[in-house]
């Protein structure tokens, strides 16, 4: 299993490429692709890492992913039952210089949107008023031909442009591809994670998952993310809460335990790190 470096399919005529997702469950491997992708979620809700960033994503998100950043859509468990009627829907578009041109990009009035360009390449959520203009006019878009597509295209790029609703989603910005062996280790990684998050996991699992010793598996991963492992493993954690407090009724002690924390005040601190709240006030 590596990341997997994705063709998107691409006309050379055409500005940008839209693509609508209907299936059982996203994509469910690592990933990256030359194009920058702004992605609406339709239906469904699950995990999204991206780059250094996890975190829970439901419908009506909308995601900027940066050129070359891994990434993946993980859907709940839930949604991999071949007996559920659930169903994984999205709204994707897919640009980069290449589409329209090295030379349009280095044009004066494209100054600043090749800043926001650069700032995509972390990841960005979209949220407030930002999020509902650029949810419709990717409603839009898809039913849109001639001048009239291109017209709503740049507009959803102005709205990004201009936005100050927002939110970076990775501390590490994406710069380069992940070289096959790299990109498989990493991969690796990540699937052993998702999978075994429920319970204490040993470092020296992880390790023998990498194929490398406990310390060169440590210096590793805080090289190529910029966190521990502890916290990688933790903000996975907190995601699965996060899920079980919206949809279960359960105690926050039983949370605590399900999600893979031995002790309740490890648990508090840990989620109130990444989501900036306590358990007992998420929802409030």
């Amino acid at each position: 299993m590596k990341v997997v470096s994705f063709q998107v399919p691409h006309i050379m005529k055409e500005a940008f490429r839209i693509q609508l997702d209907r299936m059982p469950h996203f994509y469910d491997k690592l990933h990256q692709h030359n194009e920058i992708q702004i992605m609406w979620i339709e239906k469904s809700q699950g995990t999204l890492i991206a780059g250094d960033y996890v975190g829970r994503f439901v419908p009506g998100d909308l995601f900027v992913i940066g050129s070359h950043q891994a990434h993946v859509f993980k859907n709940d468990p839930v949604y991999f039952n071949p007996e559920s009627n659930l169903e994984a829907s999205s709204v994707s578009i897919f640009f980069d210089e290449n589409y329209l041109g090295n030379v349009f990009w280095q044009l004066e009035e494209m100054e600043e949107t090749l800043k926001w360009v650069s700032k995509a390449g972390r990841g960005i959520k979209l949220l407030g008023t930002t999020r509902e203009k650029v949810t419709d006019l990717l409603k839009r878009v898809v039913k849109q031909k001639g001048i009239d597509k291109i017209i709503t295209f740049f507009e959803i790029i102005k709205h990004l442009t201009e936005s100050n609703e927002i939110e970076i989603l990775s501390v590490i910005a994406s710069q380069e591809k992940y070289r096959t062996n790299e990109g498989k280790r990493m991969n690796d990684i990540l699937q052993f994670t998702l999978r075994e998050s429920h319970r204490k996991v040993y470092i020296d699992e992880v390790a023998k998952v990498a194929n490398l010793t406990e310390e060169a598996f440590c210096r590793y991963f805080k090289t190529r993310t910029g966190k521990t492992y502890t916290n990688f493993l933790n903000e996975v954690r907190v995601s699965h809460a996060c899920k079980m407090l919206i949809d279960m009724d359960l105690s926050i002690q039983d949370i605590c335990y399900q999600s893979g924390f031995t002790n309740l005040s490890n648990f508090n601190r840990a989620f109130k790190k990444v989501t900036g709240k306590t358990p007992s006030k998420y929802l409030g």
